[in-house]
C-alpha cells in the first residue's frame, strides 16, 4: 500500500470485504429469487462502491458499478426476474469490480482492466425478450464468453512460459549456461510451478517476499476482546515488575538473562497491544464541519474550519473521552469567539471567521488545540462577573495573574453571555468540560488575546491504561507521580536547602534557573511529619494547568511503568488521588492527582500569602527607619549596576512582551488586568546602560516587572532581572546615594543601591499619590530601609 492514501486503503479493504460478502449473496438469491432482505442488501453494497469510487475518480469503477447498480433496481423493483445469465452477468460484474481494485492497490490506479466486457453483458441481460433469457442466444454474450476463454488460455501460456524459463535457469550449471536460453514451445509440457519454488537460491534479496493484499493486512476485532487483552497485558506488566526486582538481587547470570529477555517481551507486548487500540483523531474531527456550518448559520456567522494533525492518534477510551469537550469547545469557540461579519469588518478582519484544530504528539501527551481568530477574551469583563457572581472576591482577583482569570470561565455557574439561548448562557458546560478532561489525566489551558483571538489547549495522555511514573516516599508510604506532569528533580544538601529556599509573603520558594518556583510539601498536605530529619530537601518540578511549581517529597525511589487501578469512592473523595497501582514488590501504592493536588496548595498557599501580606503592611505602616529585620529584593538595571527594593512594596513580579508596551504622549504603559499601567524604567530614571533597547528596535522579546500596587492604581517597574531576595539585618550601609536613591548597602559582597520606590513611582504616574490622606512623611518612611 505504499504511495496510497488512507482514504484509498480503507476503501480497497472495505470493498474486498464487501465483494466476498456478494459473492455468498448473490449464489443465495439465486436459490430464493424472491428474497428483497437479500436483494436490498446487495443493491446498497454496490451503490456505495459507486458512490466512493465516483468521490476518488475511479472511472471505471464508477461505469461498471453504475450499470449493475441499475439490473439491481429493476430487479429489486420487480421489472425483472432472476435468472441464471443475470445473475452470471451480476457476478461478472463483482469479478472486474475485483480486478479493478487489484489494479488500483498495485498501481494505483485502474491500468488497462477492460469493464466493456462486463457493461455489455450486464446491460444485454436486461434487455426483454428471449434474447435476455436465452444466453446461447446472445451474440453479445456468446462473444464475450470466447473473449474471456481466449484471454485466460493466453494467460496460461504466459505463465507457463514464464515457469519454464525460471525453471530452466535454476537447473543450467553456471559454468555450462548456453548464451541465449531457448524457449520452450508453447504446447509441450511443463512441468509444476512448485517445484520451482522449492529451489530458490537462500536469502531471497533479488525475489522479495510477495506483498500481503490489502484485503488480508487488515482484521475486524471486537473491542471488549481488545479491552481483555489490554487488562491482561497490564497484569503481565505487574508481574514482570515483580519478577525483575526479584532477579536484580540474584547473582545467577542465566537467572539475570531470562529476567532481561522477559522484560524485553513484555515490554514489545504491550506496545503492539496499545498500538491496536490507537485510532487518528480524525474519527471525532469528520463530525465538526457539519457542526461548525450549522452554528455559524443559527448564529449569523461566517466561518471557516480548518483541521491540522488529523492523523494523530489516541486510544479508543481516551477518544470517545474528549468527544463531547471538544465539541463543546467548538461550539463556543463559534459563538462567543468569532464575530459577525460587520463586526469583523469593523475591526479590519476579514468577514469569514476561521477557526482551526490542531493535534500533535508532545512529550508523550497528545496536544489538541482549538484556536479562532475572534474577539478574544477580555480578563477585565471576566473578572467583573466572577466577582459579581460570587465566584472570587475583589481582593483575591487583584492579586490574580491573567491565567489565572482566564481559568475563572471554567468555574461552576459561570457565564458572560447577555441572555440564555439555546447555544449558551446558562454557566454550565465548561465546568463540565474541565472536569471531563481532568478525569481522564489531562489539563486544558486557554491563551486570549483581546482582539485577536483565543487559544484552548488541551493536553492529554496517550493511554490510561500503563503509564511511566516516579514513585517517592512522604512520611513512610509511598506514592506514585504520572511522569507527564514531571518536569524535573532537584536536590538539594543541607547548606544549599539552608539559604536557596526563601519565603516570600509567607510561601515558600526556590530559585530555578533565575526563575521563582513555589513550593509545598507534600508533608503539610497530608497533615503529616516528615520522616526525613538530615535537612536534605528533594524536590520534584511539576507543570499543572500551564504553572509549574515544586512538591517536596522526602525521597525519590524509581521509574517504573504502573497499571492503573481505579480508587473507591472514599479515596476518590478525597480529591488528591487519580488511582492506585502495585507496584513491583508487592505494596499498593497511590497515584497522586496532579493538578488537584497544584490547586488545593496553591490556592491555600494564595490565602496565606493575601493574610501575611495584610500584616506586613500593618506592621510597616509605623515601621521607621532602623526597624528590625527587612526582607529586600535585589534586581539588576544594567551597566553592571543593581538595586535593592523592600519586598513588602512588591505586589507581583510578571514578564510582559516587549510589543505589548505602548504610548500615551511621551510615557510608556502596558494594558494589565483591563487597566493602563504607567512603566517606569529603573536603567532611565537612574541613568544605568541598558540591554533592552528602545523604540523600534527592542533587543529583548519580554521585560522584567515589578508591579506595585496601592489601592486601584499600579505602576510597572522594569528592571534587567530579578537577582535574589536578602535579609536587610546587619549589613553595611551607606549614606551615600544620587537622585533616586535613598542610600546604598552591600549585598553579598557587592555594593548595592536602595531604591526610593516613591520616587520611582512618581516619575511613571505623577498623581498616583495624589489622593493619598495620608502625610507624606509616613510614605518616605515606608519606602526608607
Amino acid at each position: 500500500m505504499d504511495g496510497l492514501d488512507d482514504i484509498v486503503e480503507d476503501f480497497l479493504v472495505e470493498s474486498h470485504e464487501n465483494l466476498d460478502q456478494l459473492d455468498r449473496d448473490l449464489v443465495a438469491l439465486e436459490q430464493e429469487p424472491n428474497s428483497r432482505e437479500r436483494l436490498s442488501s446487495i443493491f446498497r453494497t454496490i451503490h456505495t462502491i459507486k458512490g466512493t469510487s465516483g468521490f476518488l475518480a475511479f472511472g471505471k469503477l464508477e461505469q461498471v458499478a453504475h450499470v449493475g447498480e441499475n439490473m439491481l433496481s429493476r430487479l429489486r423493483d420487480g421489472a425483472l426476474q432472476l435468472t441464471p445469465h443475470r445473475t452470471d452477468a451480476l457476478l461478472t460484474m463483482v469479478d472486474t469490480v475485483r480486478e479493478l481494485l487489484g489494479s488500483i492497490e498495485t498501481t494505483g490506479g485502474e491500468g488497462s482492466v477492460d469493464v466493456s466486457r462486463a457493461v455489455e453483458l450486464i446491460s444485454a441481460s436486461m434487455e426483454d425478450g428471449p434474447a435476455a433469457e436465452a444466453p446461447a442466444a446472445d451474440p453479445v454474450a456468446a462473444e464475450a464468453v470466447v473473449e474471456a476463454a481466449a484471454e485466460v488460455v493466453e494467460e496460461e501460456l504466459a505463465a507457463l512460459e514464464v515457469a519454464a524459463d525460471q525453471l530452466a535457469a535454476v537447473a543450467a550449471p553456471a559454468a555450462a549456461a548456453p548464451p541465449a536460453v531457448v524457449p520452450v514451445p508453447a504446447a509441450a509440457p511443463v512441468p509444476a510451478p512448485a517445484p520451482v519454488a522449492a529451489v530458490k537460491p537462500l536469502g531471497g534479496e533479488d525475489e522479495p517476499a510477495p506483498r500481503r493484499a490489502v484485503a488480508d493486512s487488515t482484521i475486524r476485532v471486537d473491542v471488549d476482546l481488545l479491552d481483555a487483552l489490554m487488562q491482561l497485558v497490564g497484569e503481565l506488566v505487574l508481574t514482570r515488575n515483580q519478577i525483575v526486582q526479584y532477579v536484580s538481587r540474584q547473582a545467577d547470570t542465566d537467572l539475570v538473562r531470562a529476567g532481561q529477555r522477559l522484560n524485553l517481551i513484555a515490554s514489545e507486548l504491550q506496545e503492539g497491544v496499545m498500538k491496536t487500540r490507537m485510532q487518528p483523531i480524525d474519527h471525532i474531527w469528520s463530525k465538526l464541519p457539519r457542526v461548525v456550518r450549522d452554528l455559524g448559520q443559527q448564529c449569523g456567522k461566517s466561518v471557516r474550519l480548518a483541521m491540522e494533525g488529523n492523523e494523530t492518534e489516541l486510544d479508543k477510551t481516551l477518544l470517545e473521552a474528549v468527544k463531547d469537550p471538544l465539541t463543546h469547545l467548538v461550539r463556543n469557540s463559534v459563538d462567543h469567539g468569532i464575530e459577525k461579519p460587520d463586526a469583523r469588518r469593523a475591526a479590519g478582519k476579514a468577514a469569514e471567521g476561521v477557526l482551526t484544530l490542531r493535534a500533535r504528539h508532545e512529550s508523550g501527551q497528545v496536544v489538541v488545540e482549538v484556536v479562532d481568530d475572534g474577539a478574544g477574551i477580555d480578563p477585565a469583563k471576566i473578572g467583573e462577573s466572577a466577582v459579581r457572581k460570587g465566584l472570587v472576591t475583589a481582593d483575591a482577583l487583584s492579586r490574580m495573574a491573567t491565567s489565572d482569570i482566564l481559568q475563572l470561565i471554567f468555574a461552576p455557574g459561570f457565564s458572560t453571555a447577555a441572555a440564555v439561548t439555546n447555544v449558551s448562557g446558562r454557566g454550565v458546560g465548561m465546568d463540565v468540560v474541565k472536569t471531563n478532561i481532568e478525569a481522564i489525566g489531562g489539563t486544558i489551558e486557554i491563551e486570549s488575546e483581546p482582539g485577536r483571538g483565543t487559544c484552548t489547549r488541551l493536553r492529554i495522555p496517550l493511554t490510561l491504561a500503563i503509564v511511566p511514573a516516579l514513585t517517592i516516599e512522604c512520611a513512610g508510604d509511598r506514592y506514585a507521580i504520572p511522569q507527564v506532569s514531571l518536569q524535573e528533580l532537584v536536590s538539594l544538601d543541607a547548606e544549599k536547602a539552608a539559604t536557596a529556599v526563601e519565603e516570600i509573603g509567607g510561601a515558600r520558594v526556590y530559585r530555578l534557573r533565575g526563575e521563582l518556583l513555589p513550593l509545598v510539601q507534600l508533608t503539610d498536605v497530608f497533615g503529616t511529619s516528615s520522616e526525613r530529619h538530615d535537612g536534605h530537601v528533594v524536590i520534584a518540578v511539576l507543570r499543572s494547568e500551564g504553572r509549574r511549581f515544586g512538591l517536596v517529597v522526602d525521597r525519590v525511589i524509581n521509574t517504573e511503568e504502573i497499571v492503573v487501578k481505579a480508587v473507591g469512592a472514599q479515596l476518590k473523595a478525597i480529591g488528591l488521588y487519580s488511582g492506585a497501582t502495585v507496584l513491583g514488590d508487592g505494596t499498593v501504592a497511590l497515584i497522586l492527582d496532579v493538578q488537584a493536588l497544584a490547586r488545593r496548595a496553591l490556592r491555600a498557599e494564595t490565602v496565606e500569602r493575601a493574610e501575611q501580606r495584610t500584616a506586613a503592611s500593618a506592621a510597616a505602616a509605623t515601621a521607621t527607619v532602623g526597624t528590625e529585620r527587612t526582607r529586600m529584593l535585589l534586581a539588576a538595571i544594567g551597566g553592571g549596576r543593581r538595586v535593592a527594593i523592600p519586598l513588602d512594596t512588591v505586589t507581583r513580579l510578571e514578564q510582559i512582551k516587549t510589543a505589548t508596551v505602548e504610548r500615551v504622549g511621551s510615557r510608556e504603559v502596558v494594558q494589565y488586568r483591563g487597566a493602563i499601567l504607567p512603566i517606569v524604567r529603573l536603567d532611565q530614571h537612574l541613568g544605568a546602560a541598558s540591554s533592552y533597547g528602545y523604540g523600534d528596535e527592542p533587543t529583548k522579546d519580554t521585560l522584567e516587572v515589578i508591579v506595585y500596587a496601592d489601592r486601584d492604581r499600579s505602576v510597572a517597574i522594569v528592571v534587567e532581572e530579578i537577582l535574589d531576595i536578602v535579609d536587610d539585618t546587619e549589613v553595611q550601609h551607606s549614606d551615600i546615594d544620587d537622585m533616586g536613591l535613598l542610600g546604598s548597602a552591600v549585598f553579598g559582597d557587592k555594593v548595592t543601591e536602595l531604591l526610593d520606590v516613591r520616587a520611582a513611582i512618581l516619575a511613571a504616574d505623577p498623581g498616583f499619590y495624589a489622593f493619598d490622606t495620608a502625610a507624606p512623611a509616613a510614605s518616605d518612611d515606608l519606602m526608607a530601609v
